[in-house]
């Protein structure tokens, strides 16, 4: 039995209970004086935005893990300004002036790195362009541009073409089933394209019309990146696997390990496809990239040239469902156009100019990337719109704050292409605000791509088809975040055009 103690008639308790008490009072003591600080006295206290959010990243975690976080972003910005404190350490800008400030190129300034607790490494070990240091970055960037110019584009077309000829067999297949999934249709073709491109083999998701696995095992490495960088914030790596569901965990490691396969089989036959993986080796020299660093970047071209073109389609599609006036002007724009199906191609979508307003107004309704995608300020501190931000602060500019703010657009939750347009209701719009794609060096790759797919696609779906949306996708856009949407099924009735009745 323990011994306890008497002193002139007092009880004094045994240890096991006085230890235990005096850490859980010092342990609030320690967190109470911590958040007093991070309200009241850290070098960010003067920055607007709630005390619950400058206390502790504890309240930034629950919107972020329950996919919120944009949303709530959003609502500060309304309440407090272009520039909020959102946790203790981070700010969030929508002031279009902080693009350039922090992703750009500054004379004079240093380069802002990305936050290395929100990017995650891949498994392997090995960086990938996302989180490859500034001399790795711009090495691997100039091996992987080559894949997405235009030239190559050019040269890729009739594989494109392929594609969506098959994606517009398969509808008119399955257009009288009934209501037909278009986040699925649109995620199939544009993975199995990416997947011939990357690859030089498709995925197979149009010939079987399902998913095929690995694609959803990139999805779900995406959501556990969220749950990644929320552990990381902590310096709690060890609570993996506590926190982290293990469906997420082992999909990741799956995904791993398929790329890892697809990558070896496709460099086993050199450099006659003309694919993104001709264009690495062909270009593979001293300063090229060794195989870790090719895999470590398939998945990054798979997303790159898929994700973001299957996301803005569906978004696209979605809102033009919802305002028939865009519908109905974009049709006869496409529908006059092109007499023939087969006229269809690069040169002729790139003369359209109201699919491209669609398109833009889409991206600023429906970003395929909503959340801001952080960097740290280095040394002491540098200026971020006009105002000096510490050295070791997170700062992001969030592109659904910024494209819903009514600082940046009139009627911001309206679709109206026309914005983009020269419409003189909208002059006083900051187009500079729209960066779907980031901006400065470390941009998304991708863009060529994506806009040579969105527009053929959706080209070619509207002059074969009528539209209209199930009542069951109505609020499809109500959906949660995890960096990425969490697209849920849009579903849409297809009606055949009969030529010669419009």
């Amino acid at each position: 039995m323990a011994p306890q103690l008497d002193v002139v008639g007092m009880h004094i308790p045994p240890l096991y209970v006085l230890i235990p008490g005096a850490i859980a009072v010092s342990t609030i003591l320690y967190v109470s004086f911590y958040m007093i600080y991070n309200v009241y006295f850290h070098p960010l206290a003067s920055y607007p935005g709630p005390k619950s959010h400058a206390a502790t990243r504890l309240t930034y975690v629950v919107y972020q893990l329950t996919g919120q976080l944009p949303y709530r972003c959003h609502q500060l910005h309304t309440t407090y300004g272009d520039v909020v404190r959102i946790a203790p350490d981070e700010l969030s800008f929508s002031n279009p002036n902080a693009w350039k400030d922090i992703y750009g190129h500054r004379q004079g300034h240093a380069p802002m790195p990305k936050d290395p607790a929100f990017y995650t490494r891949p498994d392997s070990g090995v960086d990938s362009i996302i989180t490859a240091n500034r001399a790795d970055h711009s090495r691997g960037r100039r091996l992987i541009s080559h894949a997405f110019s235009d030239k190559a584009l050019r040269e890729q077309q009739p594989l494109i073409k392929g594609y969506i000829d098959l994606l517009i067999q398969r509808l008119h297949e399955h257009a009288s089933n009934g209501p037909l999934d278009m986040v699925a249709w649109y995620n199939w073709t544009t993975f199995d394209l990416i997947g011939d491109l990357a690859f030089g083999e498709s995925f197979g998701c149009l010939e079987t019309c399902t998913y095929n696995p690995w694609i959803s095992m990139i999805f779900a490495g995406i959501k556990a990146g969220v749950f990644l960088s929320a552990v990381r914030r902590y310096g709690m790596a060890w609570m993996m696997a506590v926190l982290i569901p293990k469906k997420l965990l082992k999909s990741r490691k799956d995904n791993t390990n398929l790329t890892t396969e697809k990558v070896m089989k496709r460099l086993e036959q050199g450099t006659s496809r003309p694919d993104f993986m001709s264009h690495i080796l062909r270009h593979n020299d001293e300063k090229g990239m060794k195989v870790p660093e090719i895999i470590s970047n398939a998945t990054v071209l798979i997303i790159a040239g898929s994700e973001t073109t299957a996301t803005l389609l569906s978004g696209a599609t979605y809102h033009l469902l919802k305002n028939p006036r865009v519908m109905e002007k974009l049709q006869r724009e496409i529908r006059g156009a092109f007499k023939e199906e087969k006229d269809i191609d690069m040169a002729g979508v790139n003369g359209l100019e109201y699919i491209l307003a669609v398109l833009d107004e889409a991206m600023r309704m429906y970003p395929p990337v909503p959340t801001g995608l952080p960097r740290c300020v280095p040394g002491d501190g540098d200026v971020i719109h006009d105002r000096w931000v510490p050295g070791g602060t997170a700062v992001s500019v969030g592109n659904w704050c910024t494209y819903r703010s009514e600082a940046n657009f009139k009627e911001p939750n309206s679709f109206i292409p026309e914005r983009f347009l020269d419409d003189p209701r909208f002059a006083s719009d900051n187009k500079q605000a729209l960066q779907p794609f980031s901006v400065g060096a470390r941009n998304c790759i991708g863009r060529n791509l994506a806009y040579v797919e969105m527009r053929l696609i959706l080209a070619r779906v509207l002059w074969n088809f009528d539209l209209e949306l199930a009542t069951i996708s109505d609020n499809w856009a109500d959906q949660k975040i995890f960096t990425v949407w969490q697209k849920q099924p849009l579903y849409v009735k297809l009606t055949p055009v009969v030529r010669g009745s419009e």
